[in-house]
């Protein structure tokens, strides 16, 4: 799978099929229907969207040695954070607990989420996730992945069959 496939995968854009010139034309000219009932989906309460998980603030940047994530963690301990390497992909899931979730609150503002949270990061090729280390300090969440150097030039001699 190309960079730019796994690219629109993790952003969740799906390709359409190509479809020729005489099937679009073959397609406009069929009746239309008569209209049907209006089978909408049932419309989704304002509270359905805070129970989608949560996307994890992250800063991805490399360094000449190695490849580094980035990410605040407040909140949550490590052994509530799962990380793992997938099809050239890293992914990130935890969650944050509400601390005082039994009584009832009359927010003024809640910009704070809580509840489980994921990440997936595409990983370039030249990395080496054998000796990925993750540290969790201060509530930042760092993971470091040593690259690995690539031969930039090398002199290659011709030899000569005498």
């Amino acid at each position: 799978m190309s960079f730019f496939q796994k690219l629109k995968k993790d952003i969740g854009i799906e390709e359409e099929p190509s479809i020729s010139l005489a099937e679009k034309k073959a397609e406009k000219n069929k009746k239309k229907p008569k209209k049907k009932e209006n089978k909408e989906k049932p419309k989704k309460e304002a509270k359905d969207w805070l129970k989608v998980e949560g996307q994890l603030a992250v800063d991805v940047y490399q360094s000449e040695n190695e490849f580094c994530i980035q990410a605040p963690i407040a909140g949550v301990e490590a052994e509530d954070i799962d990380i793992s390497i997938e099809n050239e992909m890293l992914i990130i899931k935890g969650e944050r607990k509400e601390p005082e979730k039994e009584r009832e609150k009359n927010y003024f503002y809640q910009e704070c989420y809580w509840g489980p949270f994921s990440r997936q990061i595409i990983l370039p090729e030249d990395v080496d996730t054998q000796r990925i280390k993750a540290y969790l300090r201060k509530g930042i969440l760092t993971i470091k992945i040593p690259r690995v150097r690539k031969i930039k030039k090398k002199k290659i001699t011709i030899q000569t069959a005498d």
